[in-house]
């Protein structure tokens, strides 16, 4: 199942993103757009890094114990480059996924604390709103340590104000990033919630992987796992059980479970294997009432294959003549910022050449610089993917006035900045759905010792100087997801509601059932951010 949610070179040039913390259990990526340096995510481009002013580091022997009195961060500047790569238990032998010796060097854990803490008092966004309460002898764990690295403060609305703080293994982070693989069975959850009574329903079910090869359907409800009663188990053991069956930890790991359909249940197996994700999918047109034309599409993740297949996509919908477009980006959680800004431009065409998609803004610390505005571009950029696209290559277009997105509490990050850039240049955005997830942040990945943290570094404002969407973007057209139909089918409601909105202008409306629906909190389910699984007892 799939699972929101490593870059490799210098911190200093390391990929900037946009991800979503959102949990879950398939093939999709839970990051948001970033602009990031050539150096990071596997070569990936984007923007430079920002600029800082010289920091003598703090005075460093590695292998200190995890005793004493914590740093002065006051101090600290840039001493996280001094500590970097200095690990408690460091790897040997050459990464095979970029063929490089692992840079890791004999350390401690209280050295991969340090670096941790000496890199968020100069780069995350509210270093000054972290919490004292704690000190670095009370963790035994990096993970279990950064995970108290950030503000407990609210948004308006009473949501935590960061809720993107996670970590990946670098080795998923880097084939998840470039390639789009997934240890995992291909098939995405929509989840009520990590405690019992637990409702999850199959959302997304990959073409090819071991969850579509065993029938697993779009809509079927989890009952079962490995003989454990998923719906209602609390026992620490049997949710070991449940946790242990979800989020396979190795490549032919098999589980058992029982899924239920129509009122029948109905057992499949599972073995887990890396499974590839499709970015894009479901292109299509419909015709409308007054001769229109609709192309459609599904895109699940900004990641670099993204940036082939969007081209792809939108080339054969030129090619069909469409004047009008539906993007589902119900489930997309975030990736590649330049992504993003590829697909914004692709949408509005050459009146945006050259306009602001986005403006990144740091912590008082970090000066940003020119390469901070992320630009509506007429190219490809040239992500480090499997079937590259060549950078300098001309991105088809549409040029069209108005869009409509599809949406739900999983659109996140770089997906949520497609409709604020679109808006910010006088695109009509009409959202169909339900409210966003909220993250007008992005971070840069941050590899250490094996693994890959993300902290939000800055947030990202549109043309018109807009960013305060903390609590979601509002659907124009409020409409519940409907797992009843195949993404792309028309009778979906979602696609639907948007076709029927285009043909007479105005918004269908809710039965009671779907006005129920949107009520019940829902969340994809990633098995990348621990915290986010599922537990015994209420936390």
């Amino acid at each position: 199942m799939k699972t929101p949610t490593s870059s490799k070179g210098q911190l200093t040039t390391s990929l900037r993103l946009i991800c979503a913390a959102v949990v879950a259990a398939s093939t999709l990526a839970a990051c948001g757009g970033g602009g990031g340096g050539g150096g990071g995510g596997g070569g990936q481009i984007g923007v430079n890094p920002p600029t800082n002013p010289p920091v003598t580091p703090a005075p460093f022997t590695p292998g200190q114990p995890n005793t004493g009195a914590d740093p002065d961060v006051t101090t600290l500047g840039n001493a996280f480059d001094t500590y970097w790569n200095y690990c408690a238990t460091p790897r040997t032998g050459t990464d095979p996924y970029t063929g490089k010796a692992y840079p890791d060097k004999k350390g401690s854990l209280r050295d991969e604390l340090t670096f941790l803490r000496a890199w968020t008092h100069q780069y995350y966004l509210w270093y000054n709103e972290i919490p004292t309460d704690f000190k670095m002898s009370d963790f035994t764990d990096p993970v279990a340590y950064f995970d108290k690295l950030k503000t407990p403060l609210t948004t308006a609305s009473g949501a935590p104000k960061d809720k993107f703080h996670f970590t990946y293994e670098s080795a998923e982070w880097d084939k998840l990033s470039t390639e789009g693989i997934e240890l995992g069975y291909g098939v995405t959850w929509t989840s009520s919630g990590a405690t019992a009574p637990r409702i999850w329903n199959a959302t997304i079910v990959e073409p090819g992987s071991p969850a579509a090869l065993a029938g697993v359907k779009r809509g079927d409800r989890l009952t079962v796992v490995d003989g454990v009663d998923f719906i209602n188990a609390t026992d620490e053991a049997s949710v070991n059980r449940i946790n242990a069956g979800l989020f396979p930890a190795a490549t032919g790991e098999t589980h058992n479970f029982t899924v239920t359909r129509g009122g029948a249940s109905i057992p499949v197996t599972l073995s887990a294997r890396e499974v590839t994700a499709k970015s894009v999918k479901n292109v299509k047109t419909f015709d409308i009432a007054g001769g229109r034309r609709v192309g459609y599409l599904t895109f699940e993740n900004h990641n670099a294959v993204a940036e082939r297949q969007l081209i792809d996509a939108f080339n054969e919908l030129k090619t069909a003549n469409v004047n009008d477009l539906v993007i589902d980006m119900r489930y997309n959680g975030g990736g590649l910022l330049y992504v993003a800004a590829e697909l914004a431009y692709m949408v509005a065409g050459p009146n945006s050449n050259g306009k602001v998609f986005e403006s990144l803004s740091y912590n008082g610390k970090v000066q940003a610089d020119a390469s901070d505005t992320v630009r509506f571009t007429p190219t490809a950029y040239g992500f480090d993917a499997p079937n590259a696209v060549a950078k300098g290559t001309a991105l088809p277009t549409l040029s069209l006035p108005r869009v409509t997105i599809l949406t739900t509490e999983g659109t996140c990050s770089a997906s949520e900045a497609v409709i604020n850039a679109l808006r910010g240049v006088d695109v009509q955005v009409d959202v169909v759905g339900s409210q966003t997830c909220g993250k007008p942040y992005g971070f840069t990945p941050v590899p250490n010792c094996g693994t890959t943290y993300f902290s939000i570094e800055f947030k990202g404002v549109n043309a018109k100087g807009y960013g305060d969407y903390a609590d979601g973007f509002a659907p124009t057209c409020r409409v519940a997801d409907d797992l009843s139909h195949e993404l792309g089918d028309r009778n979906e409601a979602l696609l639907s509601a948007a076709l029927s909105q285009r043909a007479t202008g105005t918004c269908p409306s809710l039965p009671a059932a779907t006005a129920m629906s949107l009520a019940q909190p829902k969340t994809l389910v990633r098995k990348n951010v621990s915290e986010l699984k599922i537990y015994s007892r209420p936390r």
